[in-house]
C-alpha cells in the first residue's frame, strides 16, 4: 500500500509538471508541448525519485547529472526543475519572453550566468545530437576523479538521425562507462513527421545492443517500470545502459497525443483552462 501511495505522489507531481508546462507554452505562444509531455514521466521519475541532487545546492559535488539532449522539451524540463524546487513555478509563465531566464532552449547555469539561466541546468542545448557526447565526457571525468556521480542523458528518436549520437555510443562502450545511463524518448515523431517514415530507427534495441550497451525497454509512461529500469541500470558493470522508453508524443492531452502537428505548436491562451481541466482529470 505504501508503495502504491509513493507512485501516486510521483504521478501527482508529474501531472503538475504538465500543467505548468502547458501554461508556459500558451503564455509564450510558442514551444514544444509534444516533446515535453512524452518525456514528463522520464524527467519526473529521475528528479522526484531517482537522482541525487539538491535544489538548494545545485553545484553539489556528489550530485547526479541530467543532460537534456533533446533540448526542445525545455518547457517540460523547466517545469520539472520548478516542481523539484529549483525556482518558483510561477516563473514558467515568463517562458520565451524578453528578459526571461527561461529561453526556448535551456542554458547551462553557472555563477557567471545567474541572470541568464535557472539553477540545475547542466547543459546548453539546442543543436541535436550533442548531449550524449557531453554525458560521455562528464561520466569519464567523474570516473577519472574517483567520484560516484551518475550521469543520465535523455535523447530523442528524431535526434538519433545525427551521426554524433552513434559516435558517442561507441566511445561510451569503449571506456566501459557503467556510470552513464541514456534514456531514449521513443515517441516515434520528429519535427517533420513519423520517425519511421523519415529515417527508420527500428530495430532500435538491436542497434544499441550491437554497440555494446546494456538495453532495457519499458513503457515510458509507467513510472514503476522506469523506476525498475533505473534500479537495474545501477547494477550493471563495465557497460553503459540504454533505457528505451516507449512514449506517446503529447501524452496527457487527447487531441495532442501522437500528432506530429503538436511537435512545436502552442495552444491558444483561451483554451488553457480546458487543457488544465483535462490534465487534472
Amino acid at each position: 500500500m505504501g508503495l502504491d501511495l509513493r507512485y501516486l505522489e510521483l504521478k501527482r507531481k508529474i501531472r503538475e509538471v504538465r500543467m505548468w508546462a502547458i501554461q508556459g507554452i500558451a503564455e509564450a505562444g510558442s514551444g514544444h508541448p509534444g516533446a515535453s509531455f512524452s518525456a514528463a514521466e522520464i524527467m519526473g521519475t529521475l528528479y522526484f525519485r531517482r537522482m541525487r541532487h539538491d535544489p538548494k545546492n545545485p553545484s553539489w559535488d556528489e550530485r547526479d547529472y541530467f543532460i537534456n539532449s533533446k533540448a526542445h522539451s525545455a518547457p517540460g524540463y523547466y517545469s520539472t526543475l520548478a516542481v523539484a524546487g529549483y525556482f518558483p513555478p510561477e516563473e514558467i509563465k515568463t517562458l520565451r519572453k524578453l528578459g526571461s531566464r527561461l529561453q526556448g532552449h535551456p542554458v547551462r547555469y553557472s555563477d557567471h550566468q545567474k541572470h541568464h539561466s535557472v539553477p540545475g541546468i547542466e547543459y546548453s542545448g539546442g543543436s541535436e545530437g550533442i548531449g550524449l557526447s557531453v554525458g560521455v565526457g562528464i561520466a569519464l571525468a567523474s570516473r577519472l576523479d574517483g567520484k560516484k556521480n551518475r550521469v543520465y542523458v535523455m535523447i530523442g528518436d528524431g535526434e538519433s538521425n545525427e551521426g554524433q549520437i552513434w559516435e558517442a555510443s561507441m566511445a561510451a562502450a569503449k571506456f566501459k562507462l557503467d556510470n552513464l545511463v541514456a534514456v531514449l524518448d521513443r515517441n516515434r515523431i520528429q519535427q517533420d513527421g513519423f520517425t519511421e517514415d523519415i529515417m527508420p530507427l527500428d530495430p532500435t534495441k538491436n542497434k544499441w545492443e550491437a554497440f555494446n550497451w546494456q538495453v532495457f525497454e519499458v513503457d515510458g509512461h509507467r513510472v514503476e517500470q522506469l523506476m525498475d529500469a533505473f534500479s537495474r541500470a545501477a547494477l550493471i558493470k563495465d557497460k553503459p545502459v540504454m533505457i528505451i522508453a516507449n512514449t506517446v508524443k503529447g501524452n496527457g492531452v487527447r487531441h495532442m497525443a501522437n500528432s506530429p502537428q503538436w511537435h512545436g505548436k502552442a495552444p491558444s491562451k483561451k483554451h488553457t483552462p480546458v487543457l488544465l481541466e483535462e490534465l487534472e482529470s
